[in-house]
């Protein structure tokens, strides 16, 4: 299977995940110049900008989240928040996937 598809699975069975938690979810793959983000849910009016990382085990999708990689989110959230003209509290969330299950990190931060 490739890359993107394993990755559109994980996007799915994060969205589920989010909406059986109380999240709604608002828009997925959003892409600007900056880069893109997977999921964007509201749950007690705050906007969660969700990456999804997927792998064979914990350690691997966790230490796929950089320094680099939430620098470029940031400033992809920053550009969406502009464009649409938001004013809303938010946070960066991610979802790590694997066969064994969904762990959720609220509130991510490096």
């Amino acid at each position: 299977m490739h890359t993107r598809a394993k990755g559109n699975i994980a996007e799915e069975r994060g969205c589920a995940y989010l909406r059986n938690h109380g999240y709604r979810v608002i828009d997925r793959n959003v892409y600007n110049r900056f880069g893109e983000i997977d999921i964007i849910a509201m749950r007690d009016n705050v906007l969660h900008f969700v990456e999804v990382k997927s792998a064979m085990s914990y350690e691997q999708a966790v230490n796929n989240i950089t320094a680099s990689k939430l620098q470029k989110l940031n400033r992809t959230i920053q550009t969406y928040l502009q464009q649409k003209r938001l004013n809303l509290d938010y946070c960066i969330d991610a979802l790590i996937v694997t066969d064994s299950g969904i762990e959720h990190i609220e509130n991510i931060t490096l």
